[in-house]
């Protein structure tokens, strides 16, 4: 066994995304993850709660860089703007290995619980993004209102770059959804 090459972490990742699209997330056990990254059982479980967990690491990251991005807005943005820098922030990170977010994705599609699990955590980053918000100065309920909207956008968005065989620049695509959500809300009559 390799314990001793480096990036423990990502090779497990690696080769639970690989087992789990090839076999089926159900079917995959710690043991088989653990035998293709070259590791042990416990060198798992020191990364990883269990084998869910290897989709959803990274929280804490995607959180601060989006708290990071909403504060760092010119003073005269917008929430909504705020919120969709942020998210353009995150969605460039994502970009980064594409590969494998199509995988990790592909994963997510094929199971009910997970796909739950993903809805828990976008919900969890509108909360992070409504309390950058209010950080702001950005009152109650219009906070929340622009953080949700936020998470609306970047699904329709990230939901368009996963079907798009060129894969377009996701931060652009979020920026795009964006604007089309504006307009959406402008071309509205009013009450």
């Amino acid at each position: 066994m390799g314990r001793w090459e480096p990036n423990g972490r990502g090779r497990l990742a690696q080769a639970a995304l690989e087992l789990y699209a090839e076999q089926g997330f159900e079917q995959t056990t710690v043991a088989e993850i653990t035998a293709r990254a070259g590791l042990t059982e416990r060198t798992f479980y020191r990364h990883f709660a269990d084998k869910r967990e290897v989709l959803f690491h990274g929280s804490e990251p995607a959180q601060e860089l989006l708290v990071r991005t909403v504060a760092d807005a010119p003073a005269g943005a917008s929430a909504l703007d705020a919120v969709t820098s942020a998210l353009e922030a995150f969605g460039g990170r994502l970009q980064e290995n594409p590969e494998r977010v199509l995988l990790r994705e592909a994963v997510m599609s094929a199971n009910t619980e997970l796909r739950e699990r993903e809805l828990t955590k976008l919900a969890g980053l509108a909360a992070v993004l409504a309390g950058a918000l209010r950080d702001r100065g950005t009152p109650e309920p219009a906070a929340s209102l622009a953080a949700e909207a936020g998470i609306a956008v970047f699904k329709v968005a990230f939901a368009r770059w996963v079907t798009e065989p060129a894969r377009a620049d996701l931060p652009g695509v979020i920026r795009a959804a964006a604007e089309e959500l504006s307009a959406l809300v402008l071309e509205q009559p009013g009450p």
